[in-house]
């Protein structure tokens, strides 16, 4: 379980199926160990329990009482982080593309995600399996707008930047390697006017057919940014360590 070992959130109890197959589960064996070791009650419960309690069939036989997401400070989000890719998801409708848009991010090596107040708390059961534990791990604080987070970011140095098809560059065009906090709208609403004065960067997603032309789902659209930001700070990595290579060999040089 992601948030047992994310410490994301308080966990009270841990009911886990009982029956031969899960008895001799090593990782269902190892999670109660890791439960009791952090003093929260284990029970081994029948297939009835699990069933009346579980919202679908997808929960591998592993139930949990927990309480709310801890959330950290934006100012968390940034501290001992040399370049911060921040994302702010917003207006997403469906918990499921929620989940899934988080994935991505934490998979492409996001250094946080913010999120509004109401948001997905509601179904987070279902963001959790969707995202694959990827909710629980990844830093998460709350912001009242994505102006608000936005304005904070900016006093700090990033690069304010959203998805767009106005005004917009090629996301393969663009200086990804600095820091930057970027908003991605949910498919209904998008992205708000007010906001898109003032972002720095628009990036757009340019698609290999001319004709199409309906926009990406956010949870595709994220991922195809993160992974671009990803590649371009791995590029970007292993340029900077070759020229430090070369300069240490022509110190070496010199003193030959």
């Amino acid at each position: 379980m992601a948030a047992l070992a994310a410490n994301s959130r308080p966990i009270t109890a841990v009911y886990i199926q009982q029956n031969s197959k899960q008895r001799h589960d090593r990782k269902l064996t190892h999670l109660a160990e890791t439960a009791v070791a952090a003093q929260i009650p284990v029970q081994w419960v029948d297939d009835n329990f699990i069933n009346q309690h579980a919202s679908g069939s997808s929960h591998g036989g592993v139930l949990a009482r927990v309480g709310p997401r801890r959330f950290v400070t934006c100012a968390d989000l940034l501290a001992g982080v040399a370049r911060p890719y921040i994302v702010m998801l917003d207006g997403i409708e469906d918990p499921f593309n929620f989940g899934q848009a988080v994935r991505a991010l934490y998979a492409a090596g996001a250094d946080g995600l913010v999120v509004r107040p109401r948001n997905w708390l509601s179904a987070a059961s279902t963001v959790a399996r969707s995202s694959a534990g990827a909710s629980e791990w990844l830093p998460t604080a709350v912001a009242e707008t994505a102006e608000d987070a936005a304005a904070y970011f900016r006093t700090q140095g990033l690069t304010i930047a959203c998805t767009s098809q106005e005004q917009a560059i090629s996301l393969y065009d663009a200086d990804l390697t600095r820091p930057l906090f970027v908003l991605m709208g949910g498919e209904k609403r998008g992205i708000t006017r007010s906001f898109l004065r003032q972002a720095d960067l628009r990036l757009e997603i340019p698609y290999g057919r001319a004709n199409f032309s309906h926009s990406l789902g956010t949870a595709a659209a994220t991922a195809v940014l993160s992974f671009e930001i990803m590649r371009q700070r791995r590029e970007n990595a292993f340029k900077c360590a070759g020229s430090l290579s070369i300069f240490i060999l022509k110190l070496k040089h010199l003193f030959t």
